[in-house]
């Protein structure tokens, strides 16, 4: 597995929320191409990059600390966050992301995600956030009835092979994985599957290598590497074993 640390913008600045209340964030880095070569310096090799700013407004806005990022580490980004339109879409491209990370977008425009797909292939991954089992959208901020596992699989059918897992109730709050959670979305898919939300310690990796799902390809984490729970190289020897 790899693992990807993760660095949300808010305000031009790197932040971390707790179960994504954007009244509850914690500032890290005033610039976020310091967190970003924060990562590279401690070994990453690749980033996860929010604009938590675009998903709550329904358009990117952070783009140029993006193209910054890019080009300050030279390693491979994707990028969620207010990507809800093709313009959009190519303009974090044009910034330099690897891979574009499709959330609110995914669930209300079956034509955007079918041209993104087109265009872009596994290039598009899409981002399945939970908040009490059920899909949560619009920057986290609004909750439907449709359960994550019927999501993973009506996007498959779309042609979905790349997937974030996120349980916003965990998300910051250092208390642990949903592995019965991310057992049961990694059994559904095809394809390949990132698990963010609630990550605390290497006991927390270890029991998610534990579940041995070769779908299962990679780890985002932020606030514990913020925090020191454990380095990236620590991180990089569990995932790996």
């Amino acid at each position: 597995m790899i693992l990807y640390p993760a660095i949300d913008i808010l305000d031009g600045h790197a932040v971390r929320l707790l179960q994504g209340d954007f009244d509850r964030a914690t500032q890290y880095a005033a610039d976020p191409v310091d967190a970003a070569n924060g990562w590279v310096s401690a070994g990453a090799q690749r980033l996860h990059v929010v604009d938590l700013d675009g998903a709550r407004s329904g358009a990117p806005v952070n783009l140029e600390h993006v193209q910054r990022i890019v080009a300050a580490t030279g390693l491979p980004v994707q990028l969620g966050g207010g990507l809800r339109s093709q313009s959009a879409i190519a303009a974090a491209f044009e910034a330099g992301v690897e891979r574009v990370v499709l959330g609110t977008a995914a669930f209300t425009d079956d034509a955007l995600l079918a041209d993104a797909l087109a265009e872009h292939g596994e290039r598009v991954v899409v981002s399945v956030d939970v908040r009490g089992g059920m899909v949560s959208t619009a920057g986290w901020t609004q909750t439907g009835s449709l359960p994550a596992v019927a999501a993973v699989a009506e996007l498959l059918a779309r042609g979905v092979r790349s997937f974030v897992y996120t349980d916003v109730d965990r998300d910051g709050m250092l208390n642990g994985p949903d592995l019965d959670g991310v057992a049961a979305v990694a059994q559904a898919l095809q394809g390949e599957l990132l698990y963010s939300g609630g990550i605390g310690s290497l006991a927390d990796l270890e029991a998610l290598v534990a579940l041995r799902n070769p779908r299962l390809a990679g780890v985002i984490a932020g606030k514990a590497l913020y925090e020191r729970r454990f380095s990236v190289s620590e991180a990089e020897a569990v995932l790996c074993s």
